[in-house]
């Protein structure tokens, strides 16, 4: 995971240094957005899933971390929201 990709997949997880809990799994971008391009990468390598965009996402991709993503954006000290990750081993 690239420094730029572990700063978007904190972000989805809603982790910004003062939290210690994950507490969301989602983000919303599209293509010819700066980061879209970051996230088709994370999710090739099997970090992130992708749904396509539709009236709710206005159209944009929603993105979210798999189990792999989301722990390697953690820092140490910091968890994962058991309803988004409930099979955390």
């Amino acid at each position: 995971m690239t420094p730029e990709q572990r700063n978007l997949a904190r972000h989805a997880l809603g982790l910004d240094g003062r939290r210690k809990r994950s507490y969301r799994n989602h983000f919303v971008t599209g293509q010819g957005a700066n980061d879209h391009a970051a996230w088709m990468a994370m999710r090739d390598a099997g970090l992130a899933w992708r749904r396509q965009g539709n009236q709710l996402t206005g159209g944009d991709d929603l993105f979210g971390l798999t189990l792999q993503g989301a722990r390697a954006a953690l820092e140490p000290g910091e968890t994962l929201c058991s309803e988004d990750f409930p099979k955390q081993t």
